[in-house]
């Protein structure tokens, strides 16, 4: 069984839920009648992104359709069957594309910096593949730890105050990205996930786990020891400064 509808279960996702939807309404995210393409990359973020968006969708006033679509970049062993499967036990439709975007940036000898250029060919990839779909608007996840990380990546590797916003309108593509899971922690991620037991495939990147912004959770886990609340304060700053699109957009604030 790819999800268990324990109480248990249904708390968690709940409580996800909840968050997801109070990070929607403060960033006016979603509009009515709209569809929304969910960016699967078969991690655990994503698979939980996608169980709480179509959990919400039951229940939001505004109505709204989800199709979730993943990359097939290269990388050996990642079998996207299972996550196929979870959306038809959920009625959502599927689209997996292949793309060798894994021999284009590691066996080009010029490319150096392989997380950034990945990422950002990924991006275009998805951008295209749900334009093809006739959609105009993509859910990531990224979420509360993530945001933590960036803003330092960008502090201490740029030298500037920066992170990526709630909402963005990408002029080239015409997508409008959204991030509804900011306000959801790492920790009520993995406890879904274990709970649900949702169909995580293992990331094979060989870069998984060797990054600069590993570096910096390794950081924040021996600065937390000393400062319990150094995460909730530097995202609170995020919100506060407030960053660039940061602003909260929704009718009640």
């Amino acid at each position: 069984m790819i999800f268990t509808e324990s109480g248990t279960a249904v708390q968690a996702l709940n409580k996800l839920t909840g968050l997801v939807r109070r990070c929607v309404d403060d960033y006016d995210m979603i509009k009515d009648g709209e569809t929304i393409a969910v960016g699967i990359s078969g991690g655990k973020d994503s698979l939980s992104l996608l169980r709480a968006l179509e959990n919400l969708r039951g229940f939001y006033p505004k109505r709204f359709s989800l199709h979730a679509v993943t990359l097939d970049i290269g990388f050996d062993g990642m079998d996207f069957s299972r996550v196929e499967q979870l959306c038809q036990t959920l009625g959502v439709p599927f689209t997996l594309r292949r793309k060798d975007l894994k021999r284009i940036v590691f066996e080009d000898g010029r490319n150096r910096n392989f997380c950034a250029i990945c990422a950002k060919m990924r991006r275009g990839a998805l951008h295209d593949l749900i334009t093809e779909l006739g959609i105009r608007k993509i859910a990531l996840a990224h979420h509360f730890d993530d945001a933590v990380e960036t803003f330092l990546l960008s502090l201490l590797y740029e030298g500037r105050l920066n992170c990526f916003q709630p909402v963005t309108y990408m002029d080239r593509t015409g997508v409008t990205q959204i991030r509804p899971m900011l306000y959801v922690k790492e920790e009520t991620i993995s406890r879904l996930v274990s709970i649900c037991g949702l169909p995580v495939v293992y990331n094979t990147c060989p870069m998984n786990g060797a990054s600069k912004r590993e570096e910096i959770k390794v950081l924040l886990r021996g600065m937390g020891e000393s400062y319990p609340e150094i995460k909730n304060r530097i995202f609170g700053s995020i919100q506060r400064l407030p960053l660039n699109g940061w602003e909260k957009r929704g009718a009640e604030n």
